[in-house]
């Protein structure tokens, strides 16, 4: 594997809540459990390297409370820049309720300050794969920097976009800039439905069909249907490949474990439809476990598939 997996989204900071379910407007709910960890991206780097592949961090992170989290976990990876001496990193605060789903209260701190100089830091190879997180295109700095970056990026570098839970806020043209220069898009059923509005009481298949037009020539939309699977809509067909239905506990990071494992099998060159299916793999096990980056090693994932 002489490629790397190049993540241009934003780490953070998650302050995670455990809680039976969210209060009413004005009232106050007692958690049954917290942490104070590095998320957002930092989710999706892990479970591209426990998957096997290397990786680089491209985004930007700051100095302070937060910061010192944040640049703690990436250590584990190599990081294209110093980081910023006057701002803090973000933070999340994430409610997890019984139900398994998270809702999330995003404060940006430094790492929506990704600037163009900072991403020409980076020598991307034909041989990398670049992961583009929908978060980092809500910032309008990160957004000006990553949509001039990308159509420069080597022709055979492979763009993976998830588009994340604010898609439909992001400017048209950001968006339609950043699918252009996308070779495979992955987003769960509510993003899916978010970015085919006119297509009404459609199914996902339907709809992941109608958003591959808008990617690079030859790419490839992924709806991810939670337990149930992912819709593949390519140049063949489009298709279903089945999930690993499991007791889930927390939700939270399940795209990320998704995105990272498809991004380090698609490294590899796993055809798209067993990179898919690792990728299910790899999720299933991340929501049986609490916590934001609950990916499985590459072995655990071994062991599901068989």
């Amino acid at each position: 594997m002489s490629g790397r997996v190049v993540y241009t989204g934003n780490v953070i900071v998650d302050i995670g809540l455990a809680v039976p379910a969210l209060p009413e407007p004005g009232g106050d709910v007692l958690a049954s459990a917290s942490s104070i960890t590095a998320g957002g991206g930092f989710n999706a780097m892990t479970a591209a390297a426990r998957d096997g592949a290397p990786v680089l961090y491209a985004g930007q992170y700051g100095t302070g409370p937060f910061g010192a989290i944040v640049r703690d976990a990436l250590r584990a990876f190599e990081v294209a820049g110093p980081g910023l001496r006057d701002m803090d990193s973000g933070y999340s605060v994430v409610l997890v309720d019984a139900s398994a789903e998270r809702t999330f209260v995003t404060y940006v701190g430094a790492e929506g300050q990704l600037r163009l100089e900072d991403l020409r830091r980076v020598a991307v190879t034909g041989e990398d794969v670049v992961v583009v997180s929908g978060y980092g295109l809500a910032h309008p700095v990160n957004a000006e920097a990553l949509t001039a970056w990308l159509p420069a990026l080597p022709e055979e570098t492979r763009v993976v976009l998830d588009p994340a839970p604010l898609v439909a806020d992001l400017p048209p043209g950001v968006l339609g800039a950043a699918l252009a220069r996308t070779d495979v898009l992955s987003a769960n059923a509510r993003e899916t439905r978010l970015l085919t509005p006119g297509l009404a009481d459609a199914p996902l298949s339907e709809r992941a069909a109608a958003l591959r037009p808008r990617l690079r020539e030859g790419g490839t939309v992924l709806a991810r249907d939670n337990s149930a699977g992912a819709w593949i809509a390519d140049a063949e067909d489009t298709r279903l490949v089945p999930g690993f239905p499991v007791t889930a506990v927390d939700t939270t990071g399940a795209g990320d474990a998704h995105t990272g494992v498809l991004a380090a099998a698609l490294l590899r060159g796993d055809p798209i439809d067993a990179a898919v299916r690792r990728a299910n793999a790899a999720a299933a096990l991340a929501v049986t476990r609490r916590g934001p980056a609950t990916a499985p090693e590459a072995a655990e994932t071994d062991r599901l598939l068989r």
